[in-house]
Protein backbone atom coordinates (compact mmCIF):
# COMPACT_ATOMS: atom_id res chain seq x y z
CA UNK A 1 0.00 0.00 0.00
CA UNK A 2 1.60 3.40 -1.11
CA UNK A 3 -0.77 5.70 0.93
CA UNK A 4 0.58 5.85 4.68
CA UNK A 5 -2.13 4.87 7.02
CA UNK A 6 -2.34 7.97 9.06
CA UNK A 7 -3.01 9.97 6.15
CA UNK A 8 -5.57 7.28 4.78
CA UNK A 9 -7.34 7.23 7.97
CA UNK A 10 -7.33 11.40 8.33
CA UNK A 11 -8.83 11.98 4.60
CA UNK A 12 -11.22 9.43 5.05
CA UNK A 13 -12.49 10.59 8.24
CA UNK A 14 -12.08 14.29 6.76
CA UNK A 15 -14.67 13.10 3.74
CA UNK A 16 -17.07 11.32 6.42
CA UNK A 17 -17.22 14.43 8.25
CA UNK A 18 -17.56 16.83 5.24
CA UNK A 19 -20.38 13.80 4.30
CA UNK A 20 -22.18 14.50 7.88
CA UNK A 21 -22.00 18.29 7.87
CA UNK A 22 -24.28 17.67 4.25
CA UNK A 23 -21.62 19.48 2.13
CA UNK A 24 -21.81 18.86 -1.64
CA UNK A 25 -18.94 20.23 -2.64
CA UNK A 26 -15.41 20.37 -1.05
CA UNK A 27 -11.82 19.99 -1.12
CA UNK A 28 -9.54 17.40 -0.93
CA UNK A 29 -6.24 18.07 -2.14
CA UNK A 30 -4.96 21.76 -2.33
CA UNK A 31 -2.88 22.41 -5.36
CA UNK A 32 -1.00 25.33 -4.90
CA UNK A 33 1.81 26.23 -7.68
CA UNK A 34 4.16 29.28 -6.25
CA UNK A 35 5.52 29.67 -9.01
CA UNK A 36 5.50 28.92 -13.01
CA UNK A 37 9.05 29.03 -13.46
CA UNK A 38 10.71 26.05 -14.05
CA UNK A 39 14.91 24.72 -14.78
CA UNK A 40 12.87 22.40 -17.76
CA UNK A 41 10.84 22.93 -20.63
CA UNK A 42 9.41 19.50 -20.73
CA UNK A 43 7.59 18.71 -24.73
CA UNK A 44 4.00 17.70 -22.91
CA UNK A 45 3.90 21.08 -20.45
CA UNK A 46 1.44 23.67 -20.56
CA UNK A 47 2.47 25.27 -17.29
CA UNK A 48 5.27 27.23 -18.14
CA UNK A 49 4.47 29.29 -21.64
CA UNK A 50 4.15 32.63 -20.24
CA UNK A 51 6.02 36.01 -20.58
CA UNK A 52 8.88 36.99 -18.41
CA UNK A 53 7.28 39.07 -15.98
CA UNK A 54 4.66 36.07 -14.82
CA UNK A 55 7.64 33.55 -14.87
CA UNK A 56 8.95 36.17 -12.53
CA UNK A 57 6.19 35.96 -9.98
CA UNK A 58 5.93 34.08 -6.77
CA UNK A 59 3.27 33.54 -4.13
CA UNK A 60 4.65 34.48 -0.86
CA UNK A 61 4.76 32.62 2.40
CA UNK A 62 2.01 34.63 4.06
CA UNK A 63 -0.20 34.40 0.76
CA UNK A 64 0.60 30.43 0.43
CA UNK A 65 -0.30 29.36 4.24
CA UNK A 66 -3.22 31.82 4.50
CA UNK A 67 -4.70 29.75 1.15
CA UNK A 68 -4.47 26.90 2.72
CA UNK A 69 -6.46 28.40 6.04
CA UNK A 70 -8.97 29.64 3.39
CA UNK A 71 -9.25 26.30 1.34
CA UNK A 72 -8.97 23.68 4.11
CA UNK A 73 -8.19 20.49 2.74
CA UNK A 74 -6.03 17.68 4.36
CA UNK A 75 -3.25 17.50 1.76
CA UNK A 76 -1.46 20.15 -0.20
CA UNK A 77 0.65 19.49 -3.28
CA UNK A 78 3.47 21.85 -4.41
CA UNK A 79 3.88 21.97 -7.60
CA UNK A 80 4.75 24.62 -10.14
CA UNK A 81 6.91 25.40 -12.37
CA UNK A 82 9.90 23.65 -10.49
CA UNK A 83 8.91 24.24 -6.68
CA UNK A 84 12.51 24.28 -5.41
CA UNK A 85 13.00 27.29 -7.14
CA UNK A 86 10.89 29.24 -4.87
CA UNK A 87 13.62 31.00 -2.26
CA UNK A 88 10.63 30.45 0.21
CA UNK A 89 9.78 26.97 -0.07
CA UNK A 90 11.56 25.66 2.84
CA UNK A 91 8.95 28.14 5.31
CA UNK A 92 5.92 27.54 3.23
CA UNK A 93 6.13 23.51 3.65
CA UNK A 94 7.34 24.23 7.03
CA UNK A 95 4.14 26.09 8.13
CA UNK A 96 1.95 23.69 5.80
CA UNK A 97 3.41 20.87 8.41
CA UNK A 98 2.26 22.99 11.57
CA UNK A 99 -0.86 23.53 10.25
CA UNK A 100 -1.16 19.30 10.26
CA UNK A 101 -1.50 19.44 6.64
CA UNK A 102 -0.32 15.96 4.28
CA UNK A 103 2.41 17.89 2.11
CA UNK A 104 3.67 16.78 -0.88
CA UNK A 105 6.32 18.62 -3.37
CA UNK A 106 6.41 17.86 -6.94
CA UNK A 107 10.22 18.08 -8.14
CA UNK A 108 11.93 17.29 -11.62
CA UNK A 109 14.61 16.37 -8.69
CA UNK A 110 17.64 18.69 -10.74
CA UNK A 111 17.85 20.74 -7.68
CA UNK A 112 17.19 18.42 -4.92
CA UNK A 113 20.63 17.05 -3.48
CA UNK A 114 21.79 20.45 -3.42
CA UNK A 115 18.28 22.18 -1.59
CA UNK A 116 17.96 18.99 0.61
CA UNK A 117 19.65 20.18 3.98
CA UNK A 118 17.00 22.86 4.00
CA UNK A 119 14.29 20.15 4.97
CA UNK A 120 13.82 17.73 7.30
CA UNK A 121 12.35 14.32 7.03
CA UNK A 122 8.01 14.47 8.97
CA UNK A 123 5.73 11.81 8.87
CA UNK A 124 3.22 13.97 7.05
CA UNK A 125 5.84 15.14 4.37
CA UNK A 126 7.29 13.37 1.17
CA UNK A 127 8.44 14.50 -1.98
CA UNK A 128 7.58 13.48 -5.26
CA UNK A 129 9.38 12.93 -7.71
CA UNK A 130 8.95 13.57 -11.95
CA UNK A 131 9.52 9.94 -13.75
CA UNK A 132 7.39 9.76 -16.81
CA UNK A 133 9.14 6.26 -17.02
CA UNK A 134 12.59 4.47 -17.71
CA UNK A 135 15.87 6.41 -18.89
CA UNK A 136 14.59 6.28 -22.73
CA UNK A 137 10.69 7.28 -21.82
CA UNK A 138 11.71 10.25 -19.38
CA UNK A 139 14.45 11.86 -21.19
CA UNK A 140 12.36 12.04 -23.88
CA UNK A 141 9.35 12.97 -22.06
CA UNK A 142 11.52 16.33 -20.15
CA UNK A 143 13.81 17.24 -23.71
CA UNK A 144 16.59 17.28 -21.92
CA UNK A 145 19.41 14.08 -22.06
CA UNK A 146 20.61 12.66 -18.28
CA UNK A 147 17.74 13.96 -16.02
CA UNK A 148 16.56 10.40 -15.30
CA UNK A 149 19.76 9.83 -14.07
CA UNK A 150 19.65 13.15 -11.54
CA UNK A 151 16.58 12.17 -10.76
CA UNK A 152 17.57 8.44 -9.82
CA UNK A 153 20.38 9.30 -7.87
CA UNK A 154 18.06 12.43 -5.76
CA UNK A 155 15.74 9.88 -4.79
CA UNK A 156 18.87 7.57 -3.52
CA UNK A 157 20.09 10.38 -1.26
CA UNK A 158 16.77 12.25 -0.74
CA UNK A 159 16.37 8.10 1.33
CA UNK A 160 19.18 7.86 2.55
CA UNK A 161 18.33 11.08 4.86
CA UNK A 162 15.38 9.71 6.04
CA UNK A 163 12.77 11.54 3.63
CA UNK A 164 9.51 9.60 2.54
CA UNK A 165 9.99 9.52 -1.49
CA UNK A 166 7.29 8.91 -3.81
CA UNK A 167 7.22 9.54 -7.90
CA UNK A 168 4.48 10.63 -10.07
CA UNK A 169 4.46 9.56 -13.55
CA UNK A 170 2.67 10.89 -16.59
CA UNK A 171 2.31 8.49 -19.86
CA UNK A 172 1.82 9.23 -23.55
CA UNK A 173 0.80 7.62 -26.47
CA UNK A 174 4.25 6.45 -27.01
CA UNK A 175 4.29 4.13 -23.91
CA UNK A 176 4.15 0.69 -23.73
CA UNK A 177 2.75 -1.78 -21.36
CA UNK A 178 6.05 -4.07 -21.15
CA UNK A 179 8.40 -1.15 -20.84
CA UNK A 180 6.47 0.58 -17.89
CA UNK A 181 5.73 -2.34 -16.31
CA UNK A 182 9.81 -2.80 -16.18
CA UNK A 183 10.00 0.65 -15.22
CA UNK A 184 7.48 0.14 -12.15
CA UNK A 185 9.47 -3.14 -11.19
CA UNK A 186 12.60 -1.11 -10.97
CA UNK A 187 11.29 1.61 -9.08
CA UNK A 188 9.66 -0.63 -6.54
CA UNK A 189 13.53 -1.97 -5.85
CA UNK A 190 14.55 1.54 -4.60
CA UNK A 191 11.89 0.97 -2.15
CA UNK A 192 9.93 4.17 -3.36
CA UNK A 193 7.02 5.15 -0.98
CA UNK A 194 4.40 4.80 -3.61
CA UNK A 195 3.78 5.75 -7.78
CA UNK A 196 1.34 8.52 -8.34
CA UNK A 197 0.14 7.48 -12.66
CA UNK A 198 -1.85 9.45 -14.95
CA UNK A 199 -1.92 10.14 -18.73
CA UNK A 200 -1.12 13.01 -19.74
CA UNK A 201 -4.13 16.18 -20.14
CA UNK A 202 -3.37 17.77 -23.50
CA UNK A 203 -2.54 21.00 -22.73
CA UNK A 204 -3.13 23.50 -25.60
CA UNK A 205 -0.15 25.49 -25.31
CA UNK A 206 1.76 22.40 -24.67
CA UNK A 207 4.77 22.55 -27.52
CA UNK A 208 4.03 18.73 -28.66
CA UNK A 209 0.79 18.12 -29.15
CA UNK A 210 0.84 14.99 -31.07
CA UNK A 211 1.54 12.41 -28.48
CA UNK A 212 -1.90 12.68 -26.12
CA UNK A 213 -3.64 9.77 -24.95
CA UNK A 214 -7.38 9.51 -25.68
CA UNK A 215 -9.76 8.06 -23.68
CA UNK A 216 -10.04 4.45 -25.44
CA UNK A 217 -6.11 4.17 -25.65
CA UNK A 218 -5.56 5.39 -21.80
CA UNK A 219 -8.12 2.25 -21.04
CA UNK A 220 -6.34 -0.28 -22.51
CA UNK A 221 -2.65 0.88 -21.83
CA UNK A 222 -3.92 1.03 -18.10
CA UNK A 223 -4.98 -2.94 -18.77
CA UNK A 224 -2.15 -3.77 -20.61
CA UNK A 225 -0.13 -2.54 -17.95
CA UNK A 226 -2.18 -3.72 -15.34
CA UNK A 227 -2.64 -7.32 -16.41
CA UNK A 228 1.71 -7.57 -15.65
CA UNK A 229 2.06 -6.39 -12.26
CA UNK A 230 -1.11 -8.56 -10.16
CA UNK A 231 -3.78 -6.47 -11.15
CA UNK A 232 -2.03 -3.43 -10.18
CA UNK A 233 -0.89 -4.69 -7.24
CA UNK A 234 2.62 -5.64 -7.83
CA UNK A 235 3.55 -1.93 -7.14
CA UNK A 236 2.60 0.35 -4.42
CA UNK A 237 0.77 3.40 -6.12
CA UNK A 238 0.42 6.29 -3.76
CA UNK A 239 -3.73 6.44 -5.24
CA UNK A 240 -7.02 5.14 -4.55
CA UNK A 241 -7.92 1.75 -6.00
CA UNK A 242 -10.38 2.94 -7.60
CA UNK A 243 -8.74 5.14 -9.17
CA UNK A 244 -6.69 2.84 -11.05
CA UNK A 245 -9.65 0.76 -11.79
CA UNK A 246 -11.55 4.21 -13.67
CA UNK A 247 -8.41 4.36 -15.36
CA UNK A 248 -8.79 0.20 -16.68
CA UNK A 249 -12.01 1.56 -18.07
CA UNK A 250 -13.82 -0.43 -14.96
CA UNK A 251 -15.51 2.75 -13.48
CA UNK A 252 -17.98 5.69 -15.11
CA UNK A 253 -17.12 8.85 -13.63
CA UNK A 254 -17.39 12.16 -13.92
CA UNK A 255 -14.29 14.82 -12.44
CA UNK A 256 -14.77 16.39 -9.20
CA UNK A 257 -12.64 19.46 -9.95
CA UNK A 258 -13.40 20.93 -6.93
CA UNK A 259 -11.75 18.41 -5.20
CA UNK A 260 -8.18 19.76 -6.04
CA UNK A 261 -8.63 23.00 -6.45
CA UNK A 262 -5.49 25.16 -7.90
CA UNK A 263 -4.11 28.43 -6.25
CA UNK A 264 -1.54 30.23 -8.69
CA UNK A 265 0.75 33.50 -9.04
CA UNK A 266 -2.95 34.46 -11.17
CA UNK A 267 -5.09 33.62 -8.32
CA UNK A 268 -7.96 30.44 -7.95
CA UNK A 269 -8.42 28.72 -11.02
CA UNK A 270 -11.07 27.88 -12.74
CA UNK A 271 -12.30 25.35 -12.68
CA UNK A 272 -9.76 23.00 -11.97
CA UNK A 273 -5.24 22.31 -12.01
CA UNK A 274 -5.47 21.58 -16.32
CA UNK A 275 -7.86 24.93 -17.58
CA UNK A 276 -7.33 27.83 -16.74
CA UNK A 277 -10.71 29.29 -17.69
CA UNK A 278 -10.62 32.13 -15.12
CA UNK A 279 -9.59 33.36 -11.68
CA UNK A 280 -11.14 34.37 -8.24
CA UNK A 281 -9.62 36.09 -6.02
CA UNK A 282 -10.65 34.03 -2.74
CA UNK A 283 -11.31 30.64 -2.10
CA UNK A 284 -15.04 31.14 -1.20
CA UNK A 285 -15.25 33.11 -5.17
CA UNK A 286 -14.39 30.17 -6.46
CA UNK A 287 -16.05 27.34 -5.31
CA UNK A 288 -19.60 29.63 -5.38
CA UNK A 289 -18.65 32.00 -8.09
CA UNK A 290 -17.84 28.74 -10.58
CA UNK A 291 -20.76 27.47 -12.77
CA UNK A 292 -19.23 23.78 -12.17
CA UNK A 293 -21.88 22.13 -14.61
CA UNK A 294 -20.08 24.21 -17.64
CA UNK A 295 -17.60 21.58 -16.97
CA UNK A 296 -16.22 17.86 -17.24
CA UNK A 297 -16.68 14.91 -19.80
CA UNK A 298 -19.44 15.23 -22.25
CA UNK A 299 -20.33 19.55 -20.98
CA UNK A 300 -16.96 20.98 -22.24
CA UNK A 301 -14.32 19.69 -25.17
CA UNK A 302 -11.46 20.55 -23.55
CA UNK A 303 -12.75 17.66 -21.00
CA UNK A 304 -13.21 15.09 -23.44
CA UNK A 305 -10.03 12.93 -23.18
CA UNK A 306 -9.47 13.87 -19.15
CA UNK A 307 -8.77 10.52 -17.04
CA UNK A 308 -5.70 12.73 -15.29
CA UNK A 309 -5.97 11.98 -11.22
CA UNK A 310 -6.28 15.52 -10.14
CA UNK A 311 -9.66 15.92 -11.41
CA UNK A 312 -10.87 12.35 -10.86
CA UNK A 313 -8.73 10.91 -7.74
CA UNK A 314 -11.34 13.13 -5.84
CA UNK A 315 -14.35 11.14 -7.46
CA UNK A 316 -12.66 8.09 -6.57
CA UNK A 317 -11.98 8.59 -2.71
CA UNK A 318 -15.44 9.78 -2.14
CA UNK A 319 -16.83 6.65 -4.14
CA UNK A 320 -14.78 4.52 -1.66
CA UNK A 321 -16.13 6.44 1.03
CA UNK A 322 -19.86 6.15 0.25
CA UNK A 323 -19.53 2.13 -0.86
CA UNK A 324 -16.35 0.86 0.64
CA UNK A 325 -17.04 -2.81 -0.60
CA UNK A 326 -16.08 -1.28 -4.04
CA UNK A 327 -12.52 -0.22 -3.03
CA UNK A 328 -12.14 -3.97 -0.90
CA UNK A 329 -12.85 -5.55 -4.30
CA UNK A 330 -10.44 -3.94 -6.11
CA UNK A 331 -7.87 -4.87 -3.23
CA UNK A 332 -8.18 -8.41 -3.12
CA UNK A 333 -8.15 -9.09 -6.81
CA UNK A 334 -6.68 -6.19 -7.98
CA UNK A 335 -7.93 -3.92 -11.23
CA UNK A 336 -10.01 -6.20 -13.90
CA UNK A 337 -7.99 -5.98 -16.84
CA UNK A 338 -10.45 -8.27 -19.06
CA UNK A 339 -14.06 -8.13 -19.86
CA UNK A 340 -16.40 -5.45 -21.12
CA UNK A 341 -15.41 -2.23 -20.12
CA UNK A 342 -17.85 0.54 -18.20
CA UNK A 343 -19.93 2.71 -20.22
CA UNK A 344 -18.36 6.27 -21.56
CA UNK A 345 -20.20 9.21 -21.00
CA UNK A 346 -21.24 10.61 -24.36
CA UNK A 347 -20.06 13.86 -25.89
CA UNK A 348 -22.42 14.93 -28.15
CA UNK A 349 -24.13 17.63 -26.56
CA UNK A 350 -20.71 19.21 -25.22
CA UNK A 351 -20.07 22.77 -25.53
CA UNK A 352 -17.16 23.98 -27.75
CA UNK A 353 -13.78 24.73 -26.14
CA UNK A 354 -13.30 28.32 -25.62
CA UNK A 355 -9.58 30.07 -26.00
CA UNK A 356 -8.85 32.45 -23.59
CA UNK A 357 -4.82 31.70 -22.45
CA UNK A 358 -4.03 35.06 -24.23
CA UNK A 359 -6.53 37.21 -22.35
CA UNK A 360 -5.88 36.36 -18.94
CA UNK A 361 -2.05 36.50 -20.00
CA UNK A 362 -3.20 40.17 -20.93
CA UNK A 363 -4.97 40.58 -17.81
CA UNK A 364 -2.16 39.54 -15.35
CA UNK A 365 0.37 41.50 -17.24
CA UNK A 366 -1.49 44.28 -16.89
CA UNK A 367 -1.86 44.24 -13.51
CA UNK A 368 1.75 43.28 -12.90
CA UNK A 369 2.32 47.16 -14.64
CA UNK A 370 0.14 48.89 -12.26
CA UNK A 371 1.77 47.52 -9.44
CA UNK A 372 4.92 48.36 -10.19
CA UNK A 373 3.81 51.94 -11.40
CA UNK A 374 2.53 52.41 -7.77
CA UNK A 375 5.61 51.08 -6.40
CA UNK A 376 7.27 53.61 -8.32
CA UNK A 377 5.24 56.40 -7.30
CA UNK A 378 7.12 57.04 -3.75
CA UNK A 379 10.31 57.14 -5.82
CA UNK A 380 8.74 59.64 -8.26
CA UNK A 381 7.52 62.06 -5.54
CA UNK A 382 10.63 62.38 -3.97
Amino acid sequence: MGIPLNQALSVGAYVIGQHLRGRKRYPLVLMLEPLFRCNLACAGCGKIDYPDKILNQRISVADALHSMDECGAPVVVLAGGEPLLHKELPEIVEGALKKGKFVTVCTNALLLEKKIHLYKPHKNFNWSIHLDGDKEMHDRSVCQKGVYDRAIEAIKVAKAKGFRVNINTTLFSDAKAEQVAKFLDEMKKLDIGGVTISPGYAYERAPDQQHFLNRTKTKQLFRDIFKLGKGGRAWPFFQSGLFLDFLAGNQTYQCTPWGNPTRTVFGWQRPCYLLGEGYAKTFKELMEGTDWDKYGTGNYEKCADCMVHSGFEATAVMDAVKKPWKIAAVALRGVKTDGPMAPEIALDKQRPAEFVFSRHVENKLAEISEAEARAQKPVAAE
